[in-house]
């Protein structure tokens, strides 16, 4: 036998036998025209990194670890490599997921010197169902042909679309299109693939279910019995409460919230009844933890599944913090910012992920694992918000720094309400006698509160205070009113927090020096009764009365701005305005307030019996022996209280405003102030519009669309301030809106893209705050062991309730029916 024999019939196949030579030799033109010019990826010696990657997956696989499937087509196991048991599973998880369809800016170029071509997005509205790409070997798969792919058989082309990756893009728009010759005719193996796919969602036409067919009444109790462990689920996870108990036998008292809903579902629904607990089969109660879990992070997936389809092809803002949870591991969690197709600004919050460390770089790559995992690009990266931490803000190594490396339009704003906090704060430490105001003002609190027997005294002298007021008319009764409470302490790292200090000290004034007198005759010993002592000669001094009246005024004007920045989907212009509106309160009150302000001194003074010194006389420094007139001896105490004390406080308060709120002098904001539609679009300018998109979004927009948007504008102006909808808008947010209710972003689709991208730039991090308030609520010292994906989709639930509202429960019913092989039948 000859060498040319041999080798043919080495790589015969024995669907070769059944086909004519014609067939044959027409077979291994295609794929021989599919692999021309460098069409295959061949495994690249020159990435290690990815090898070493897929040789972990192998490892994990081999060593039955729990799988993190990768959807990255070019690093993912083939699915051949897989336990044979496991692979079903897999391709459903995989069929549910959808194919990777990962956009890019601009697609790498091939590196043929001759026919320079790149991949296509627009190949993936062509062939939706199966099309995929990789950005790590810049290479086009097909999802079904992976699915139900055997291993390679030598055959030259055979794993273009599985293994290697196809990238022979000049023969994709060609005569002869390479992925509709991949497709084939409904006998190609691609068909064959895309069949495999229906069947094996379709479980009801597999053989062990036509086996064991059952009856429609059966179905409907297996679906009833399912429903009702949904529901209790769904319930369980919005109120944040522990699912499992810690004995759930029959004879348990107390099996665990779980169980005792669906037994009291049961007790008012007779078909329930029937078909749930001890009624249920053995081997298809739905009761246990795995099923719970199965549940859960069902409804977790269409959630996340929802908010990517909400962002589409858009782009998009991330907003990051990190928090340690009660098993003292280092959480990160990850809210996305976005602007929807009904021009509605979005905060919404993904997912919670854990950290070995806080260092940037491995932020960096969880980060890029989530959003690569569903597929958003890194490309359409438009803003970061994070804290002002040197890993976060860093200008080198920070992690805006490295997002920046990949995206240079990936914009970093330092949290707002971060900066206000940190404004407060040092504000009350530069002026000395306000930092010992603060440093008596928790002295107080911590005496008050020191004890369950004091705050029991606090609240009944409260309570007798509040009658006394009512019964001289001088408060108003009410559902809710005259509420009683303790004193707050002053935290600060806590937003707010000083000014609920203060407030709660005001209110509680006369019951607080109650208690204190208090202790200052039945302290248990002298330390107590000495420090009652002087915290009550403080609380009572004119100084201190001066002081806690002056930081009450001065953080209830910036409260207002605290409390707005907390809002969710608040846009950055806005709060611009109001900090620009808060300076300029401060200043109001520094120039015009001291007469005012005061008289409410004296008034506070005269209600609680605080003796008040003769402001007109001379101001002396010191106490006893050391006592001395200051080097300025024309100086009164009204002149001291009025210039050392209101106004250096109130510029201190200014100065730090003015030096963490510096960004009015950056460019960037400065040119988007001329998209503000407030006072009737006053601030509207062309030439810094397009300066904006020139210098800062220049990817966004091509040089046809910058030279358009000029005249666009021109109309965009003319129309808005005349249109009875859109005249009177005052923020930005606002403005998207109604561009896209009254449909004029179809007109100005130009204006309104820009108008989405300043949109993005973040305000504050309260969102992801707000997300680790709900981990508390989660993870709590009984619950401390539960799993990290567990804990993310609890959180979800909890947080993103309105959308998991939307899914009907007969969709989780079939998501869960074509997870896996099932025991019983549901529809």
């Amino acid at each position: 036998m000859s060498t040319h024999q041999s080798k043919r019939l080495k790589n015969t196949t024995i669907g070769t036998f059944f086909k004519s030579d014609r067939e044959v030799q027409k077979t291994a033109d295609v794929d021989s025209s599919n692999v021309d010019d460098q069409e295959i990826v061949e495994p690249s010696a020159h990435n290690d990194e990815l090898l070493g990657y897929k040789l972990e997956q192998t490892a994990a696989v081999d060593s039955n670890q729990e799988l993190i499937l990768e959807r990255d087509p070019g690093k993912r196991l083939q699915i051949w490599q897989y336990r044979v048991n496991q692979q079903d599973e897999i391709r459903r998880s995989y069929i549910k997921m959808g194919p990777y369809q990962y956009y890019l800016a601009n697609y790498p170029y091939s590196k043929k010197k001759k026919y320079r071509r790149r991949f296509q997005y627009s190949w993936f509205a062509q062939f939706p169902t199966w099309l995929e790409y990789s950005p790590t070997t810049d290479a086009a798969y097909c999802l079904p042909c992976y699915l139900f792919a055997s291993k390679p058989n030598g055959r030259f082309g055979a794993n273009a679309y599985t293994v290697a990756g196809f990238r022979n893009w000049k023969k994709v728009n060609d005569t002869t299109c390479a992925f509709l010759t991949h497709v084939g005719n409904h006998s190609s193996p691609h068909s064959a693939a895309v069949k495999s796919c229906e069947d094996l969602m379709t479980q009801s036409r597999h053989i062990d279910n036509v086996m064991m067919n059952q009856s429609a009444e059966q179905i409907l109790k297996n679906r009833l019995r399912l429903k009702t462990s949904i529901d209790c689920v769904r319930w369980l996870a919005y109120q944040s409460c522990p699912f499992r108990g810690h004995d759930e036998g029959p004879k348990s008292t107390n099996p665990g919230n779980f169980i005792e809903m669906v037994k009291l579902l049961a007790s008012y629904n007779e078909k329930v009844s029937e078909t749930v607990l001890e009624k249920a089969p053995h081997n298809a109660k739905y009761t246990s933890g795995m099923i719970q879990k199965e549940i859960l992070h069902i409804i977790a997936t269409k959630v996340r599944t929802k908010i990517r389809e909400d962002i589409g092809d858009s782009k998009f803002c991330i907003l990051v913090d990190e928090a340690r949870d009660e098993s003292k591991k280092e959480q990160m969690a990850l809210v996305l910012r976005f602007v929807d197709k009904c021009g509605v600004l979005q905060e919404r919050f993904f997912d919670i992920v854990s950290v070995k460390d806080t260092a940037a770089l491995t932020l960096k790559c969880e980060l890029s694992t989530i959003l690569s995992h569903h597929a958003l690009s890194v490309d359409n990266l438009r803003g970061q918000g994070y804290d002002g931490a040197s890993n976060m803000r860093g200008e080198w190594n920070g992690l805006q720094a490295l997002f920046l490396k990949d995206c240079p339009y990936a914009y970093y704003v330092h949290c707002f309400a971060h900066r206000l906090q940190l404004a407060l704060v040092t504000a009350s430490r530069e002026v000395i006698l306000v930092h010992q105001f603060f440093t008596k003002l928790d002295s107080i609190v911590n005496i008050v509160g020191a004890s369950t027997k004091r705050n029991g005294e606090l609240i009944n002298a409260q309570q007798a205070e509040i009658s006394r007021l009512i019964s001289i008319s001088e408060l108003e009764t009410g559902k809710g009113a005259n509420q009683v409470g303790t004193l707050q302490r002053a935290g600060n790292t806590r937003w707010g927090s000083h000014f609920s200090s203060i407030c709660s000290l005001i209110k509680m004034f006369n019951a607080t020096g109650i208690v204190l007198q208090s202790i200052i005759v039945d302290g248990a010993n002298f330390s107590q009764r000495g420090d009652a002592d002087s915290a009550y000669t403080t609380m009572t001094s004119f100084q201190f009365v001066f002081i806690l009246i002056l930081m009450k005024e001065v953080m209830g004007i910036t409260d207002v701005l605290c409390q707005a920045l907390q809002q969710k989907s608040q846009d950055i212009l806005n709060a611009m305005n109001l900090v620009s509106t808060t300076k300029q309160l401060l200043q109001k009150l520094r120039d015009n307030g001291w007469d005012a302000f005061l008289s409410d001194v004296i008034s506070f003074c005269e209600s609680k019996n605080i003796e008040m010194p003769d402001m007109n006389g001379a101001y002396k420094v010191g106490r006893g022996k050391s006592i001395h007139q200051p080097r300025d001896i024309n100086i009164t105490i009204e002149h001291h209280f009025h210039f050392d004390i209101f106004n250096a406080t109130i510029d201190t308060q200014l100065k730090e405003l003015n030096s963490r709120f510096c960004d009015q002098t950056v460019e960037l904001l400065t040119l988007s102030l001329a998209l503000d539609p407030s006072n009737s679009y006053k601030s509207f300018n062309e030439d810094d519009i397009c300066t904006l998109v020139e210098k800062y979004y220049p990817q966004d927009f091509t040089e046809r669309e910058r030279l358009l948007l000029k005249f666009q504008l021109q109309h965009y102006y003319l129309d808005v301030i005349k249109h009875p909808n859109l005249c009177q808008i005052s923020t930005l947010a606002a403005l998207c809106e109604g561009l896209a209710e009254t449909k004029k972003f179809e007109i100005y689709y130009l204006v309104d893209r820009l108008i989405r991208l300043i949109l993005l730039l973040p305000v504050s991090t309260a969102t992801t705050e707000r997300a680790f308030s709900v981990m508390k609520l989660t993870k709590t010292k009984l619950r401390n062991k539960m799993e990290d994906e567990f804990l993310g989709d609890c959180m979800l639930l909890h947080i993103e309730r309105d959308i998991a509202d939307t899914f009907s429960t007969d969709s989780i019913i079939e998501d869960f029916y074509t997870m896996k092989d099932r025991r019983v039948h549901f529809n």
